[in-house]
């Protein structure tokens, strides 16, 4: 698996693998069907692309809340995750 740190040398986010049959019947329901992950991001359209490129699945578009703009989406192991960003 190889690694990759962030170019501008910023906070990087490190993804474990189920290790055994226990952890691995657990993927996708850690958070019973919620949004169980958050992540703040500086780029939320950039962001958008490229995890839509990685693999993701948009389940809600950004929207604008009072903390700034939001979209969920899905990882391929069916983890919802809700990126924040600034609001325009």
């Amino acid at each position: 698996m190889g690694r990759r740190r962030p170019r501008d040398g910023g906070a990087g986010l490190v993804l474990a693998r189920a290790d055994g049959p226990e952890q691995v019947s657990a993927i996708g329901r850690q958070f019973a069907g919620r949004v169980g992950l958050f992540l703040r991001v500086r780029d939320l359209d950039g962001v958008l692309r490229a995890v839509g490129q990685a693999g993701c699945e948009l389940v809600r578009p950004p929207r604008v809340e009072p903390y700034g703009r939001v979209a969920v989406v899905r990882d391929p192991w069916g983890n919802l995750w809700d990126l924040l960003g600034d609001t325009d």
